[in-house]
């Protein structure tokens, strides 16, 4: 009965012109597209330049600035009032303004004052920004320290230099640690949008009461919707690796197996946790509100775009009904650390749970009104 029953399934997945062109569309541009956008680096920070003194110090601490990356010069005004014009053109996210006898100052009274203006109506360019330029004028000032000392033969001046080590994403590109993420996001879409469409639009088609009537048991019926949205899960995800390897040059660190292993236990999870939504909204309008609500609810408490440690404590106690949580945390940790099945066996416990948890509760809430 059950091999019928997936051929059915199968076949009316196949049919349906849409669908397949889904699983497809969406994990490849969402893996092209995503990464290059969900990208929260701070580079190309507008500066607006105020210098006053228009000395070799103040040319060197500017040209410092341009130099790091991080900034790009826009405005050069001839007072404060017009670099913030600038600001309030939205011109300029940050004013670096250098007043007169800045040399003279440094040179002769051994201090001098730089006068830092931040954009803060977004407050991580704001701060970020702000925080950089803190960080080089900090730099400036050591070299301008180390240089005079060092020129008096009195004083020589114990130099060491840091040479930092960044273990599993060496060039510290944002990329590396979002695609392990969005690879989830995509799964949760497809695996838990399909099922949950997928009873409700048998309701409003008639058929769901065709096989109330015959003599299939509630668990063969449900094992029947999950196992065709399993195997569409394990397609989406493969082209997601196939995506991260050609464009990204991004392979895991850890066996793959471990990664499919995991996954077929958090397809099974999100897959059953879409039907029960599919066997409690009577239109597919409402199981649509109802999987939105609850799948932005997932992925905002999982840890995908900021840490789950930044979340106020009540936040973090939520955090952890999400399966989501789980599996972005299975595939960085296999992506990024190459750590083994063992390493992920809280993961693998959870996800289990999520799995029988809601295929038990899909199975108790979908009702045959012939048994």
């Amino acid at each position: 009965m059950l091999k019928y029953l997936l051929e059915k399934e199968f076949k009316q997945f196949f049919r349906n012109r849409f669908l397949p062109k889904v699983v497809i569309v969406i994990p490849l541009m969402v893996t092209l597209i995503f990464p290059l956008i969900a990208n929260f680096e701070i580079k190309n920070i507008n500066l607006s330049i105020v210098d006053s003194d228009k000395s070799p110090y103040s040319q060197q601490l500017v040209q410092k600035a341009q130099a790091s990356g991080y900034y790009r010069i826009t405005n050069i005004s001839e007072n404060y009032d017009n670099a913030l014009k600038s600001i309030e053109l939205d011109q300029a996210d940050v004013i670096l303004e250098i007043p007169i006898n800045f040399e003279k100052d440094l040179v002769n009274e051994k201090a001098a004052a730089v006068m830092i203006t931040a954009n803060a109506v977004s407050g991580v360019k704001g701060g970020l920004g702000s925080a950089y330029l803190s960080s080089i004028i900090s730099d400036f000032n050591t070299n301008v320290r180390v240089e005079w000392l060092q020129s008096d033969s009195r004083f020589v001046v114990p130099r060491f230099e840091i040479r930092p080590l960044y273990w599993y994403n060496p060039m510290l590109e944002y990329y590396v640690f979002m695609i392990p993420a969005l690879m989830i996001m995509i799964l949760a879409i497809i695996c838990g949008f399909l099922p949950a469409l997928n009873i409700v639009g048998e309701k409003e088609n008639g058929t769901i009461e065709q096989m109330n009537v015959t003599p299939v048991s509630k668990f063969k019926f449900i094992i029947s919707k999950l196992i065709p949205h399993w195997v569409v899960g394990f397609v989406s995800l493969t082209i997601c690796f196939v995506v991260a390897r050609l464009f990204y040059n991004l392979i895991p660190a850890g066996s793959i197996l471990t990664i499919y292993i995991l996954a077929s236990v958090f397809v099974l999870a999100f897959s059953g946790f879409g039907l029960v939504v599919s066997n409690y909204a009577k239109t597919l309008q409402q199981a649509m509100f109802m999987m939105f609500f609850f799948v932005l609810t997932f992925i905002f408490m999982s840890g995908l775009y900021t840490p789950v440690e930044n979340m106020p404590q009540w936040a973090q106690i939520i955090s952890h009904f999400s399966p989501l949580k789980y599996m972005i945390q299975v595939l960085r940790l296999v992506y990024l650390k190459g750590s083994g099945f063992t390493e992920l066996l809280t993961q693998f416990f959870a996800l289990s749970a999520f799995a029988i948890f809601f295929n038990g509760w899909a199975v108790i809430s979908y009702r045959k009104s012939s048994q």
